[in-house]
Formats: C-alpha cells, structure tokens, sequence
C-alpha cells in the first residue's frame, strides 16, 4: 500500500457515488471527521440524482492540509461539484455507480483512483425490460481499466453482510487499504469509534475492506457470468414432498432435476403439493415426447426448457400471489434492512395498487367472474374508482388484514375465472408442443421458449401475453418450413429486445410473405 501523492496546494478531491440507502453520506462524514481530526480543512456537498430506488447521489469532497492554509494566509476556497478530469478518488458503491463516473470524465488514467464495490442492485430499466435486460458487468470492469490509473473492485456488499454491517464500513476500510489518502489506519478506527453506531461490526467490516484493497491485484479479474448449475437440494422436506423429488431424480434426466426440483417447491409455494403432483404430470408426458422424438442424442432440449417454463406457466402472478409476497415476514424484514431501521422504529410501506378489470374479475369464481367483466355498469365503476391507482399502507392493520386476506385465497384459487383462463392457455401451449415435437424437434425447443415473454402481472403480463400469443400462432404457420426453428427464435429475440408489439409484427410479417 503506497500513500497517495500529493501537489502542495493542491486539495485532494474526492467523488463518491451511492443510491439511496447505501450510506454515502455517512461514508463521506467520516472522511471529513477523520480529516478535521488530524489538522485539515475538509468540506463536503452532495448533488441528489434521480437514478435508481431513493436516486444515486454524488458525495462531493475537498480535503487540505492545515499547513497549505497557513502558507498561504487566507482561508480555501473549495468547490461544491466535481469536474471532469480533476478528481483524485473515486469510490462507487455499487458497479453501475463506477461506470456511470466514468461516463462523466471523472476517473483519468493520470491521477484517478477508481474503488468500486462489484455487486449489483439492478436499475428499472434492467428488471423492467421484456427480455434480460442486465448490463455486462465486464463492460464496465474493461472501461475502468483503460480509464482509472487504478482500479480496484470486489464485493464490498457481500464483505459487510458477512460482518453484519452496511456496506459504507467496508467501503471507508477499502479507502483505508488502497492508500488513496495521507491517513493512517488509526485515524480510519478512531473515525469509526467516535460515531458510536454498531461500532463492533462497523470495524469488522472496515477491517475486511482493507484487506481486501489491500491485497487487491493491480487489475480486477472480470466477472465469471456462468452460473453452475447445482444438483437436486438435499434438505429437510416432508415426506410428501421428498417422494416427488425422489421422483424427479429417478424419472428425469440429470440435466433437468436442478429445474424440476425448483419448481416442484414453486408449485408447493404457490398452490399445494397436489398442484406439484400436476407440474411433474406434465413433465413426464414431456419427457416421454423427448424420448421418442429427441432424448440424449439432443440433451434433453425439450425437457431442461419446458422444467423452467411449465414451472412459471402454471404458478403465474395474479393478485392473491401478489398479497401473499407482500404480507410475508421476510419482506417487511428485507424493507427494514434496506431503509437502515433501528430495533423498536416503526416502518411504513406505502404499496401502489392498480387493479385493471381483468384482475378483480380474475380474482372472483369463474361464473360470476365473466359476468361482471361483461357488464358495463361494473366495468365503468372501477375505472371510476381504480383508473388512477389507490395508495396503501401494508404496515397498518387495515392495509395488511386487506391483503393477508386476499392472499388466503389460495384454497379457492382452482375456482377462479383468472385460473381457468390459465389452465385453458396452459393445455393449449402443452398440445401444440406434442403436435410440433415429431414433426421438427427444434421447433418444439423454440415455442416452449417462447414462454419466456409472459411475465410479471397487469400491464406487465398484458403486453408479454399478447406477443407470446402472437408468436404461438406463428409457430404453427411455420410448421413445416426447414428454416421455421430459426425463425421463431428471430421473432422472440425481437419480441425480447423491444416493448413494442410493432417491430415483431412488421418482422413477422415479412417471414410469413416470404
């Protein structure tokens, strides 16, 4: 660890970039306090943005030596921003954060410091969009490189959890390890201690930060995207439960069990074990046109593909799931640890509900439900009541009874209208699957992926249900063509990439004339 080097004069200028509720703030109090406490001036502003959850802000520092003010008898004059090409250290405390100050000239190969956790919190644009809408991490790890005259990066999110922290400690201990700043290792303690807040796990993060710059290699390693698959989960299940997974590890090929033990507990959570019962039906008679028609000689394509999607098909999100996920324990504990809650401090989450129709009606038994969702006069009073969204709190017990008993609801959801118009498109998606499967294997693969576009609820799931349908009704015009696999997976990759319906159809067209 070499310390920084530094211009008499010259402040040293620090940016620290951090979205709401990652403690930049506190990170960039602590700077200032361990510098004021060792003889220098030191200020620091904050420019608030608009990016993700609570808005990604710049922490804006200047730090200068007592003895450089004397020298020059008068008091610093220190700037409120960070500029292009004249800041010192750059901390991101999140990978995104470290590509977007490279994206505004802050980080220069002739003096720039980069520090940037390696984790992710994903942006809405990322989570929001049709297909796999993740950033390349290593894009931004190749621009630091090229752009930082030094560049460290590892997972100071991961260093904090495993200390019981926030992630602002292990960031202060990996400015302390990189030798970024004229400071020693005391004086990063000693800033710790004084702030008098979980101190004992602040320091056991700190002291994982440091080592971890400390021994940092000259370069970050990119990040391996491959995810390993993991073998079927020896854990504790009930009996009824430990016989379906039995099952799969006996009935199904090795390739698919991963998957298939996944969705078996997906249908358990969602519905019931008799619905997990249903979910490996399915899969069987899948399996079974696979052997006939593919198998080993293809890797078992059809089956890997359909254990994922059948899976996501049949536990669909409908409002009672949606109540279930937001009246559990763990959610209001994940909202408390996200928000930095103190024991004893009381937390409120304001959900944003808007029902359409289709939803409530969805949500009624079958018959009734058809009913209202055809009348007029019913359909006119919740546009009335609903068009514009209604605010509520899960934390009140009005708000949460509300949702905890729609979410009891499970046990009549088979009666539902919003079920049977599942379980129709389920069995119409399956039959067209044996139908395709003898006669282009390849074909099958591809419309079981087609599956991939239907997600999410409301909006979300209206505009991916209407290009799945679309692109189903496509598969079996298609059908027959010695080019129709490839041309179905052009169609859903432009289904994917776009929110629109305009570009497939206008694609889709065209294949068809051709």
């Amino acid at each position: 660890m070499k310390p920084v080097a530094m211009q008499q004069g010259n402040p040293i200028k620090i940016a620290i970039l951090a979205m709401g509720g990652q403690g930049g703030g506190v990170l960039a109090d602590w700077i200032v306090d361990m510098a004021e406490h060792a003889g220098w001036w030191a200020q620091t502003t904050s420019v608030p943005g608009v990016a993700q959850r609570t808005g990604a802000t710049i922490y804006y520092l200047e730090l200068l030596p007592e003895s450089d003010v004397k020298r020059a008898g008068r008091q610093p004059a220190l700037a409120l921003m960070p500029t292009p090409g004249d800041v010192d250290l750059v901390v991101a405390a999140e990978l995104m954060e470290g590509g977007r100050a490279i994206q505004r000239g802050l980080v220069t190969p002739e003096r720039t410091v980069l520090l940037a956790s390696s984790h992710r919190s994903y942006a809405v644009s990322e989570k929001s969009a049709p297909g796999n809408g993740i950033a390349d991490p290593n894009k931004v790890l190749e621009a630091g490189r090229a752009a930082a005259k030094r560049f460290l990066c590892f997972d100071l999110q991961a260093l904090a959890d495993r200390a019981g922290s926030v992630i602002s400690a292990s960031l202060f201990g990996a400015v302390a390890g990189s030798g970024a700043l004229p400071f020693a290792r005391e004086d990063y303690e000693a800033t710790v201690r004084r702030a008098g807040l979980g101190v004992d796990a602040s320091l056991r993060a700190f002291a994982l930060g440091f080592e971890s710059a400390d021994q940092a290699p000259a370069q970050p390693a990119p990040i391996d995207l491959e995810r390993p698959v993991p073998a079927v989960p020896d854990v504790a299940a009930s009996p009824r439960t430990q016989a379906l997974l039995d099952t799969i590890k006996r009935d199904f090929p090795a390739c698919a069990q991963p998957m298939l033990a996944a969705g078996v507990r997906r249908q358990i959570e969602f519905q019931d074990l008799a619905y997990a019962g249903d979910y490996l039906r399915h899969m069987k008679a899948i399996r079974d046109l696979d052997a006939a028609h593919g198998g080993d000689a293809r890797q078992w394509a059809l089956t890997c593909a359909a254990a994922r999607y059948v899976a996501t098909a049949m536990a669909y999100d409908d409002v009672i799931r949606v109540a279930d996920l937001k009246t559990r324990g763990s959610r209001f504990d994940r909202v408390r640890q996200e928000v930095g809650a103190r024991p004893g401090q009381l937390v409120y989450t304001t959900e944003f509900m808007h029902p359409r129709l289709e939803e409530i009606c969805g949500t009624l038994p079958a018959g009734l439900g058809r009913w209202l969702e055809s009348s007029k006069a019913f359909g006119g009073f919740v546009e009335r009541r609903l068009g514009r969204g209604r605010r509520m709190q899960s934390g009140t017990l009005g708000g949460f009874l509300m949702l905890y008993t729609l979410a009891g609801m499970r046990r009549f959801r088979r009666s539902t209208l919003r079920h049977q118009i599942e379980t129709a498109g389920l069995r119409q998606w399956l039959d067209l699957i044996a139908k395709l499967a003898p006669r282009d294997y390849a074909l099958a693969v591809e419309t079981v992926n087609c599956r991939r576009l239907v997600k999410g609820y409301s909006d979300t799931h209206v505009r991916g249900g209407g290009k799945y349908r679309q692109l189903i009704a496509a598969a079996e015009q298609l059908a027959g063509r010695p080019d129709a696999a490839a041309t179905l997976r052009a169609l859903r990759d432009t289904a994917l990439a776009n929110e629109k319906c305009a570009p497939m159809e206008r694609q889709l067209a065209e294949k068809l004339a051709a």
